[in-house]
């Protein structure tokens, strides 16, 4: 009898070392995400798709890693928000590779459609730690429930009018001034924002997600006025600039 309880005991034990190490897995580095950036991505954010799709191979092989877990309970914040903006990113890059050459992302929507309902956005096509997700499910279902608006402008729809794909991985490490950087340079970008005390003309982005930056009782002139040098007036006349929804190449 002893000697059965003992043989219980350990398969008990090693079952619960088993489930910790599964849900303390160690957080995903970007290393693989960042070669192929480096390679195909300029400064300014435009991607050679066309030559990227001769290394998909390398993409795959991110895109593997990533898909086999889920952040797990004891990643810090930063380790959570890089591995799904990347996340992110990296599958909007596989879906332009599948369906290269394209024009624009928006031609990859469904038969009916209509903005923001049942669009490419909403297509599950990879799975994250065994559940199908979209790339809806990350944006609306991970990332802007984590309170971090600063995340608006790393995620990008491949398309001209953007916020402009970094040309290397977001890093937990490093994440905090990856956000501020990549704030500045979308506001200081004309084509997207054109920025001025009175009447400012801001991304759409600003208009289809203005509450996410209404912040610990700001205003959203309030949290952009933290990363532009032309301070925008708290009574400022602010209109929105047409978006661009052609190929980011």
């Amino acid at each position: 009898m002893k000697k059965i309880i003992s043989i219980l005991c350990i398969s008990i034990f090693l079952s619960a070392c088993g489930n910790a190490q599964k849900s303390n897995s160690t957080a995903t580095t970007h290393e693989k995400w960042s070669a192929l950036l480096q390679k195909h991505v300029s400064t300014n954010g435009k991607v050679n798709y066309k030559a990227m799709k001769a290394d998909k191979a390398k993409l795959d092989e991110y895109l593997a890693i990533l898909s086999k877990q889920k952040p797990g309970k004891n990643w810090s914040r930063n380790e959570t928000l890089a591995f799904w903006i990347n996340a992110y990113n990296a599958f909007t890059v596989k879906l332009i590779l599948d369906n290269y050459p394209v024009k624009s992302i928006k031609d990859l929507n469904p038969g009916v459609s209509v903005i923001f309902v049942n669009t490419v956005w909403d297509k599950k096509f990879f799975s994250m730690g065994g559940d199908k997700m979209s790339l809806n499910n990350i944006e609306h279902g991970i990332l802007r429930k984590m309170n971090e608006p600063r995340m608006h402008f790393t995620i990008v729809c491949a398309s001209v009018s953007c916020p402009k794909l970094l040309n290397r991985a977001y890093e937990a490490p490093s994440l905090d001034n990856q956000l501020n950087q990549a704030a500045k340079d979308f506001l200081a970008d004309n084509s997207k924002n054109q920025v001025s005390a009175n009447k400012p003309k801001l991304s759409k982005i600003f208009d289809w997600f203005g509450g996410d930056f209404k912040v610990n009782g700001k205003s959203k002139i309030d949290f952009i006025n933290q990363f532009t040098n032309t301070k925008i007036d708290k009574n400022a006349d602010i209109g929105y600039l047409d978006y661009n929804w052609n190929l980011n190449e």
